[in-house]
């Protein structure tokens, strides 16, 4: 691929491809740019995501076993860093469909452990919590009510590939994520500070749903009142709280452990 001459910042295709750092634009076409190599692993795994990868010669070079069999526009420096936000770009930026499916698709049958976030508007936050679930072993994702775009370079960055891990839904309407949750035999847990139950006298070993909140302001009340259960996690020292992505991740191990014995 050395041979052909990269595409500039100014050519067409990547002027378009820019526009997707707009959110209105992503969700228009459903489309939306998966950042670094790591991203673009998880893209390339998942059958008729990725449309094309934007990488620099250098790039190239340097992942060619993992762009093998890909469709691959060759780009300049200065075109990549225009599709990237990151500080020090890593040449390699893909052009990705959305992966969401309906929530009745992703509350599987089967499922055994669900993250459910309301109103998280913070994209770090939104991507640990996608990845935190991923490696608890977590069978989805809900982002729910006006939460940040899943689609965010933020986030994509932040899960680093898990957004093609597990399944994900978008619910604007966060009461019926947990109540189609509830429908589908999951126990919904909120994680909320003035719980009634402790994390750690919760029997967590069924098929269950967490519950998180807003970053700044946690869940309404109205809307932990649906919840079986408000759990909270037990700080021991004089901190006031945990942050979101340190109490999901607190609250999905301690179920993970419990349901693989």
């Amino acid at each position: 691929m050395n041979h052909v001459q990269p595409l500039a910042a100014s050519n067409a295709r990547v002027k378009e491809a820019r526009k997707l750092s707009r959110r209105s634009v992503r969700t228009e076409r459903r489309l939306f740019l998966a950042d670094g190599p790591k991203a673009v692993e998880g893209a390339l795994s998942v059958d008729g995501c990725v449309v094309e990868v934007y990488a620099t010669p250098t790039a190239v070079e340097q992942h060619a076993d993992l762009l093998a069999g890909a469709t691959v526009t060759v780009v300049d420096d200065r075109a990549l860093a225009s599709l990237s936000d990151a500080v020090s770009p890593a040449g390699l930026v893909a052009l990705c469909r959305h992966v969401d499916a309906p929530l009745a698709r992703v509350l599987d049958v089967s499922a055994r452990l669900l993250a459910i976030c309301a109103d998280v508007r913070d994209p770090g936050n939104a991507g640990n919590v996608i990845r935190t679930a991923d490696a608890a072993g977590a069978d989805a994702v809900v982002l729910a009510g006006r939460s940040v775009d899943a689609y965010n370079p933020k986030t994509v960055r932040s899960t680093v590939g898990s957004l093609f891990h597990l399944p994900l839904a978008l619910e604007p309407d966060p009461a019926a994520a947990v109540r189609a949750a509830q429908q589908r035999g999951l126990t919904v847990l909120a994680a909320d500070g003035a719980g009634e139950v402790d994390l750690f006298d919760a029997d967590l070993s069924g098929p269950t749903a967490w519950l998180f909140g807003n970053e700044a302001w946690g869940l309404p009340d109205e809307l932990a009142a649906l919840a079986d259960h408000r759990v909270a996690i037990p700080i021991h020292g004089r901190a006031e709280s945990l942050n979101l992505s340190t109490a999901a991740a607190v609250c999905l191990y301690a179920s993970a452990r419990a349901q693989r014995g």
